[in-house]
């Protein structure tokens, strides 16, 4: 047969500075069976009616459920799902796609009496993906093993189903009703492929909830305040469970269900519903909340549902109206798609729960309505609109993600679902573990990656009893985090992938360097990134991912060449020079137990115990440089330094030169005169330290904290100004030490103290730039001792 082409004009490039992404896309594989056969007993015209019928067909229905057609083969018909956009449901709209283009083809009389039989094939994997030509007919658009997957389930299929790989399988599970076959030999791998049979839509269910609630008695508490003031006031309250997915909505909504049941002992009616997603008909979930007020079950038939909605409304009609009633919600149940018998059922199931609120309090409660249509919003608006004009005891309670902006009339309450804390996630990971039988020692390596949400950490545990790594990604936890991704625009996108591929704590200018923006550009991104919960900010050290599974998805979707790029723009700035927001305790942390550090820490302080032996001290005085050097050399171990000479002593000096070495917990050296001060003369100022050595006040870490001036009454010289060297940030060449201690009467003297004030050349200071910590606080014995 021949090949058809539409659509081959690419679209212009998105606002976005990568061409091409490292995607999970869902591939769907259509083709027809015995197409050979068929075309040789057709005429040409008849043939080319039944291709024009057969493409168009399968053409219409992926369009409805957002698919790219790639390419038309022969008879075959390849589409694209999450290709440019990922909304997290990518494999489900596929697998509705196939299952309707079975409905629409199989057996069906296409042209007069000829009928086809169609097999379908979906598959889902990672594929480099050509974003601006991602559009319907554009060719090449994808490259990866997952289409040939889809092809290889295309043939295996049975005529007239919808076969499906393992990752599809995973993430349709409970919205598909599956059935696992034998897995497939398939030439090249090893072992054979596991292969499900996709038999229609799942029939939505409750979700199981079992377990210990951790972690969210503040926000339960909140929302069950609310919701009894609410009641009990008579004053209706829209109330909004907001979070990301995975964050426990779901479970916070059912524990409160459960938990309120009486309001001033009058038992309160809950009507619990979800919302699937891409209803088949707009107004489902409010036909579920009628089913849920009668008690109709799925299946029953006709007789069973008029019998139980004339029980359920007869105590809130007059006789008179029970029987239109019925019927219109009637037909509401048999067809809720928005028509208008379905929106007048519609109408008279909100009068009825209105009516049943003036009986008893009621809380109506609609989860994921994200997900809705705009007419179930609608309904929610009238139902609380009206119930506030009655001063009805109702409240609505609606679950749902951030980015949702669906306006909630009144005195409408947003309760945020925030990440748990470390402590109760690894409590919630250890209970995972334990019932799923696997071994606790898992925590620690799993409890950086679940970022504070339950539902990443129940991902990753049954991950791990499937046989995966256990540090690898679930396809659950990517999907959402494709989702998140995907929802922001070009340069936030950027921003966020240059954040993930270089890692740790960045700064705005290493961003902007590895983007290739001019200074400034990451901005307003980064601010509005921190604005919408995806990155938090230090302002000291710079920006990071507040979920790691977020991080990773942005990393992961960049080619290897460009994450290279990246790298490279960001290596520009030499990893030794230490700027304001730079992490202190990596650079201690990754210089720790240099031998070199260590060897310099020994010398200097062999050096300046000689020195301080041979020096003449005033009476009443003592030398405190091999003092400040001890109690600094106990954290020579977080010292971040290059190799340090040993001190040279001007023999000559004269009596009283006394140098000093310090070593600052940020990684630094210094070195300079030490100054021998009388202990009368600090005895008022027992128990306050140096100005010089005063720890920098919060945020401020930057060189205006350093080179500023404090004047005390001990300090006898003024500092020395700072200086610098090649690729070596400003270090301070003098550090006072002063003697903190109670002296006693007979240690006061009439003489001033004397300062002893000569540098000393010969010790270099290398490495990071330094920040002066307290000196330790010895009482007079150990001061004595030290010197």
């Amino acid at each position: 047969m021949i090949t058809f082409v539409a659509d081959t004009q690419r679209t212009n490039r998105p606002h976005w500075p990568v061409p091409e992404e490292r995607r999970t896309v869902t591939v769907l594989f259509a083709d027809i069976v015995g197409s050979t056969a068929l075309v040789d007993r057709l005429d040409p015209e008849d043939v080319r009616a039944l291709q024009r019928a057969y493409f168009d067909t399968v053409a219409a229905v992926l369009r409805r459920w957002h698919g790219v057609v790639e390419k038309y083969v022969g008879d075959a018909v390849m589409a694209l799902f999450g290709a440019r956009h990922s909304d997290g449901f990518d494999a489900y709209r596929a697998v509705r796609a196939g299952l309707e283009i079975q409905a629409a083809l199989d057996r069906r009389p296409i042209l007069g009496d000829i009928t086809l039989r169609v097999r379908v094939g979906v598959a889902t994997g990672e594929a480099v993906v050509d974003l601006g030509g991602a559009v319907s007919g554009g060719h090449g658009v994808a490259s990866g093993a997952v289409i040939t997957t889809a092809a290889r389930l295309q043939e295996y299929a049975a005529p007239g189903t919808v076969a499906l790989c393992a990752a599809t399988a995973r993430a349709t599970a409970g919205l598909i009703t599956q059935r696992q076959l034998a897995p497939v030999p398939v030439a090249g791998r090893v072992p054979p492929m596991q292969v499900w049979h996709a038999a229609g839509l799942a029939r939505p269910g409750t979700e199981r909830h079992d377990g210990p609630l951790i972690g969210r008695r503040r926000e339960l508490a909140s929302i069950t305040d609310q919701v009894s003031r609410a009641l009990h006031d008579r004053e209706p309250r829209w109330v909004s469970l907001v979070g990301p997915s995975g964050s426990g909505r779901s479970r916070l909504l059912h524990e409160l269900a459960r938990g309120l049941r009486t309001v001033d002992g009058i038992p309160v009616r809950w009507c619990v519903v979800g919302c699937p997603p891409y209803p088949d008909q707009v107004l489902a979930p409010v036909a579920e909340l009628v089913r849920g007020v009668a008690g109709i079950r799925h299946g029953d038939g006709p007789a069973t549902v008029r019998d139980r909605l004339t029980a359920a409304l007869t105590p809130l009609y007059r006789p008179s109206r029970v029987a239109a009633a019925v019927a219109a919600l009637q037909s509401l149940l048999t067809t809720p798609d928005g028509s208008a018998e379905a929106l007048a059922g519609a109408a008279v199931g909100r009068d009825a729960l209105l009516r049943l609120a003036a009986h008893r309090p009621l809380v109506v409660a609609v989860d994921d309505v994200d997900r809705a249509a705009p007419a179930v919003s609608r309904f929610l608006h009238a139902l609380f609109t009206g119930a506030a004009v009655r001063g009805l005891p109702l409240a609505v309670l609606t679950v749902h993600q951030p980015q949702w902006a669906d306006t909630r009339p009144g005195p409408a309450r947003r309760v945020p679902v925030r990440p748990l804390a470390t402590v109760q996630s690894g409590r919630l990971l250890r209970q995972l573990l334990t019932r799923a039988g696997q071994t606790v020692s898992l925590v620690d390596r799993l409890l950086p990656l679940v970022g504070g949400r339950p539902g990443h950490a129940a991902a990753y545990v049954a991950a791990i009893m499937r046989g995966a790594d256990p540090t690898a990604l679930p396809d659950a936890v990517r999907r959402h985090s494709d989702a998140e991704l995907d929802r922001l625009d070009g340069e936030r996108r950027a921003v966020l992938m240059a954040v993930g591929t270089l890692g740790g704590v960045l700064s705005e200018a290493a961003i902007d360097r590895a983007l290739g923006w001019t200074p400034g550009r990451s901005a307003p991104l980064l601010r509005a990134l921190v604005a919408a919960g995806l990155l938090r900010q230090d302002h000291a050290r710079g920006y990071a991912f507040v979920a790691p599974a977020l991080r990773q998805v942005a990393a992961e979707r960049l080619p290897r060449a460009l994450r290279a790029v990246f790298a490279r723009r960001a290596a520009v700035s030499p990893p030794d020079v230490v700027h304001p927001g730079a992490d202190r305790r990596t650079l201690v942390q990754r210089n720790a137990g240099r031998p070199t550090v260590r060897a310099a820490t020994d010398r200097a302080a062999t050096t300046l115990a000689a020195t301080n032996r041979a020096a003449a001290v005033p009476d009443g005085s003592v030398a405190v440089g091999a003092s400040a050097l001890g109690a600094a050399g106990a954290g020579a171990a977080a010292v971040d330094a290059a190799a340090v000479d040993a001190a040279a002593v001007d023999a000559g000096a004269g009596a009283g030169a006394v140098s000093a070495v310090a070593v600052s917990a940020a990684g630094g050296w210094s070195a300079g005169p030490a100054e021998v001060v009388r202990l009368d003369a600090v005895r008022a100022r027992v128990g306050g330290p140096d100005a010089r050595f005063v720890a920098p006040p919060s945020g401020a870490t930057g060189p205006a904290w350093r080179h500023r001036r404090v004047r005390t009454p001990t300090m006898a010289t003024p500092p020395a100004a700072p200086t610098r060297g090649v690729d070596v940030p400003p270090v301070p060449r003098r550090l006072r030490a002063v003697a903190l201690a109670a002296v006693p009467p007979t240690a006061t003297s009439d003489r001033p103290p004397t300062t002893v004030d000569r540098p000393l050349p010969s010790i270099v200071a290398t490495g990071a730039r330094v920040v002066p910590r307290p000196p330790l606080r010895h009482r007079p014995e150990a001061l004595a001792a030290s010197a």
